[in-house]
């Protein structure tokens, strides 16, 4: 008796319709190989209140940079170090959530504690900046007293800003804990 042997070809040409399964798990497997496949931009979160206050510190940041500088006085060069690394730490934390950085990365971070911690301090340095620019700028008269006047109080503004930003994680940060236990 003889064997027999049943051998099947699949024709690869894109008429084919035996191609459309592999070359859709070959899509697939090109989609998870991207090195940007894990950015999904999340402009959602920016119509939240803590993603406009997020947008809000910056801007404000801005004005006060622009207000501020140059640093003619010591108080104003602490005021502008605060506003920059704030600023440089607040744009971020906008990209972080722009790009969906959170979700995408599996690292053992508590992003939630970080970014209150951050938050906090902040604003706890950015009233001190604040208090400390419109005490070095009050005895002064002249030109850039007013425009540092302005600085500083743009700075107060800000500062209520990241404290509302603070009060707002750590009300989410605390939620969050008590589902947990």
């Amino acid at each position: 008796m003889m064997t027999e042997t049943v051998v099947q070809v699949q024709d690869s040409s894109p008429h084919s319709n035996n191609a459309a399964k592999p070359n859709e798990q070959n899509g697939q497997a090109n989609q998870q190989q991207s090195p940007l496949g894990w950015v999904k931009l999340n402009v959602d979160y920016f119509k939240t209140l803590p993603g406009m206050l997020k947008i809000a510190e910056a801007l404000l940041a801005i004005i006060c940079l622009a207000f501020g500088s140059p640093a003619y006085l010591g108080g104003t060069h602490f005021f502008l170090f605060v506003v920059s690394t704030s600023l440089i730490a607040t744009i971020i934390w906008i990209f972080v959530y722009f790009l969906g950085v959170r979700e995408a990365l599996n690292l053992p971070i508590n992003w939630m504690l970080t970014e209150l911690l951050n938050t906090a301090i902040v604003a706890g340095l950015y009233l001190l900046g604040s208090l400390i620019q419109l005490i070095a700028w009050s005895p002064y008269y002249g030109h850039p007293k007013g425009v540092n006047i302005t600085a500083g109080i743009f700075g107060l503004f800000n500062t209520l800003a990241y404290a509302l930003g603070a009060y707002l994680l750590y009300i989410e940060w605390k939620n969050n804990n008590r589902v947990g236990q």
